[in-house]
């Protein structure tokens, strides 16, 4: 290439002038300095106010993330009456931080709006503020107070929105400065009809922990989870924020049907009502308890034991002691008093059932071919065994029985002869069959361990054997009692007992259907309508006659259990009963525990009881009435 080529392809270099180098010079000096300048500012700041201004941003970002909390689910009854809900709440918050951070005229005309508004609003008196500015000036996330209703949130809301109009028309907010104030959604539980089913729905403690009953069962199905709002918000309130939606809990329907289980605890308050005696223990008895269940399907369409609680209000005692009694009570006795009231007696108690337990070991002994049915034997009053004479409750002899007459008259002389020839063997056997001595596996908590209260075969000596056969000597709880008298008359088939029928979202669609298990089959067909049909006689023509309800056909049995020590005169009452007789549609379990009146054994009691409440349940329930023929 020529000299003159390679001159023309070189770059053309261009010379600022002497007095533009030394502008630009200039230029970038500058800039350094300034930017030493920014370093050494942030390194004096860092040293002698860091932590302030970290503190700063840790307040800010603490403020501004905030819970934003789920809706508990509500409990149902059958027919999707609101048994227990969550109802919406506000708490009061203030930022005093904000509330103090402009200059002292500014901060005076904060304050003193913030003391109107919080006055009239919710009653907050200024002197709280006044505490506040002195000691706690720099908080950002102070409650003031909890649990606001609605309509209060909605007086402050129209506050912070109320404006005025000067001479030119211009509108202002009367109250510019309250956006140290803000409202934090909360929720707190409550049951709409107070004190029924408390046994059973149970309460919450600490928010949204179940206390006893579907409460505490189904916790986790009727919690939710937390959501969550982040952002940045400065002294002017202007936010930019991200928020997490709370997931609300899942909606519990019971098989509980709210109507049935009124009726069951008005007659059961009036039976205690009608026999407190101040002199005494002053309630009507150490426990009333009723249960009501389909037989076909072990739902539980009432539960219900005496003495109840409020369950807005679990932890007052004033219905059942005095103020200087409580007022005398140390922290560990008024707990024990609140647990006894919160126990559910159905699920937790146990007790010797006496006579209703007869029907069990009759099925027994014709179910394995001890008996045929055509057996008849002679009560003289009493049995002598191994030496031990045992009586019958007729002390004159009931005579010559067949087996529906030893079911109808409630005659030990008869049930001990059965189950002399069953056997200990085949008597523990079936004892098992039918639920003793194990959990039921009911849907609500605290339910008895029972598996040490029975006499195991080897055990079961003459005596024993004899009086377990008519419900002495050995305990149940009333869910094992019902469970497994309903297999007795259903055809033998054993299901789960179960208080809850159906999840369903928040919205009411249905997530889950609770179906009846069936468990076992205890005993066939034909041995329960064998003892359906001895049962009947219970109610036309033995011991529970005075408790059937006229124009409907039905079964039951009877039961008064002397309580240990023998002879000590308390005795727990109780009967089953059902209709139809021949298909029955209800069971019904009463229980009277330690009665109070002189003579405990006095079985009307439980009879009249019994009658009172399922000449209304009956109608309710459209049972099918008895067909009398012309």
């Amino acid at each position: 290439m020529s000299e003159k080529k390679r001159k023309k392809s070189s770059p053309i270099r261009q010379k600022f002038p002497k007095r533009m180098q030394k502008k630009l010079v200039m230029l970038f000096i500058a800039i350094a300095l300034a930017f030493v300048g920014l370093i050494g500012r942030a390194t004096y700041i860092n040293a002698t106010n860091g932590e302030k201004y970290t503190k700063i941003v840790l307040d800010q970002q603490q403020y501004n993330s905030r819970i934003i909390p789920f809706k508990r689910g509500d409990i149902l009854d059958r027919n999707g009456t609101v048994i227990a809900t969550s109802e919406r709440v506000y708490n009061v918050i203030l930022d005093a931080y904000v509330m103090l951070s402009k200059d002292d005229k500014t901060d005076r005309e904060t304050i003193a709006q913030v003391k109107e508004v919080l006055t009239k609003c919710f009653e907050i008196e200024s002197s709280v503020i006044d505490n506040i500015v002195e000691d706690k000036a720099g908080s950002r996330y102070i409650i003031l107070k909890k649990k606001v209703t609605y309509a209060d949130a909605q007086k402050f809301k129209a506050m912070q929105e109320e404006v005025w109009e000067d001479e030119k028309g211009k509108a202002h907010k009367k109250y510019p400065n309250i956006s140290c104030i803000w409202l934090e959604e909360d929720y707190i539980r409550s049951y709409p009809y107070n004190t029924l089913a408390s046994d059973l729905i149970g309460f919450t403690v600490a928010g949204n922990v179940g206390n006893a009953g579907i409460e505490a069962s189904y916790n986790s199905i009727l919690n939710g989870t937390d959501g969550r709002e982040y952002g940045y918000q400065d002294t002017d309130a202007s936010l930019e924020r991200t928020v997490k939606n709370a997931v609300n809990g899942e909606t519990v329907v019971s098989t509980i049907d709210i109507t049935l289980q009124s009726i069951v605890e008005k007659h059961i308050l009036a039976f205690n009502e009608a026999h407190k005696n101040e002199a005494t223990s002053g309630e009507g008895s150490r426990n009333t308890a009723v249960i009501i269940m389909n037989p076909n399907t072990a739902e539980i369409l009432a539960e219900a034991s005496y003495p109840n609680f409020d369950l807005n209000n679990p932890r007052d005692l004033s219905k059942y002691y005095s103020e200087e009694s409580i007022a005398a009570m140390s922290s560990e006795e008024k707990l024990d008093n609140l647990n006894k009231l919160w126990r559910n007696f159905c699920v937790s108690d146990t007790y010797e059932p006496g006579s209703t337990i007869k029907p069990f070991t009759m099925a027994s002994a014709l179910e394995n071919g001890t008996l045929l049915g055509n057996e008849v034997y002679n009560c003289t009053g009493y049995k002598v065994v191994s030496g031990t004479t045992i009586r019958c409750a007729n002390r004159s002899g009931h005579g010559m029985q067949t087996l529906a007459d030893g079911i109808a008259n409630s005659c030990n002389v008869v049930l001990m002869n059965i189950v002399s020839a069953l056997g200990p063997s085949e008597f523990s056997r079936y004892q098992k069959i039918f639920g003793f001595g194990q959990k039921t596996g009911i849907d609500l908590p605290g339910e008895a361990e029972t598996s040490s209260l029975l006499y195991p075969a080897e055990k079961l000596k003459p005596v024993e054997l004899a009086t377990n056969s008519f419900g002495q000597s050995f305990n149940a709880t009333a869910t094992q009692m019902i469970a497994g008298f309903a297999s007795l008359i259903n055809g033998g088939k054993y299901y789960k007992p179960h208080v809850v029928k159906q999840i369903q979202d928040e919205n009411g669609n249905v997530i889950e259907n609770i179906n009846p298990v069936l468990l076992k089959q205890t005993i066939s067909e034909e041995t329960s309508r064998q003892i359906r049909n001895y049962m009947t006689k219970t109610m036309t023509e033995g011991t529970g006659k005075s408790a059937k309800v006229e124009g409907y056909s039905m079964g039951g049995k009877t039961g008064t259990a002397e309580k240990l020590p023998r002879g000590n005169g308390k005795y727990l009452l109780s009967i089953m009963a059902f209709a139809p007789a021949e298909n029955p549609e209800i069971l019904v379990y009463v229980v009277i525990d330690e009665p109070n009146v002189e003579r405990q054994a006095t079985s009307s009691l439980v009879k009249d009881l019994a009658r009172s409440i399922m000449e209304e349940a009956f109608p309710y329930l459209n049972i099918t009435k008895e067909v009398v023929s012309e």
